[in-house]
């Protein structure tokens, strides 16, 4: 069974779950370090947001993937949000480095928040990202993060 298929067995979308997601960039290719870059993919974040797709809790750019904490909106599946995302940001990244011919890995990984799970513990967990990598000493020092309570 192909990994993309592995990742869908029991995905279910339902409109205002939250979901904590992890997408990767084709090869695990370090395209956050470049300004550019990241700023597009925060840029669609954002529009997703405003336009009510989601309601964006915390996320993280890492180097090379993603951590988004959101809660799924009334405007579509979490398979078309995601996949509005991929390619909106691909767009975007494309712009200023048309060379990069693919930016995202298929597929997504994606957890349903269960009611049990604090929310602010998973923001929590996905903003300290950098430091258990050790990209960073203090979370405030790593540029590409935001969460709704910090």
């Amino acid at each position: 069974m192909a990994h993309q298929n592995r990742l869908r067995i029991g995905r279910v979308s339902l409109p205002g779950q939250p979901y904590h997601i992890i997408t990767a960039t084709a090869g695990r290719r370090p395209l956050f370090v470049t300004l550019d870059c990241a700023r597009a993919v925060i840029g669609v974040m954002r529009s997703l947001h405003q336009g009510g797709w989601v309601h964006s809790h915390a996320w993280v750019l890492m180097p090379d993937h993603l951590h988004w904490l959101f809660t799924l909106g009334e405007r579509a599946t979490l398979s078309a949000t995601m996949n509005r995302f991929k390619s909106g940001s691909a767009h975007e990244i494309r712009r200023p480095y048309p060379e990069i011919a693919q930016i995202w890995q298929s597929g997504f990984f994606d957890h349903g928040i269960r009611r049990d799970e604090d929310l602010r513990s998973v923001a929590r967990y996905i903003v300290a990202n950098p430091l258990r990598a050790g990209l960073c000493q203090h979370v405030g020092d790593y540029p590409w993060w935001d969460a709704e309570w910090l």
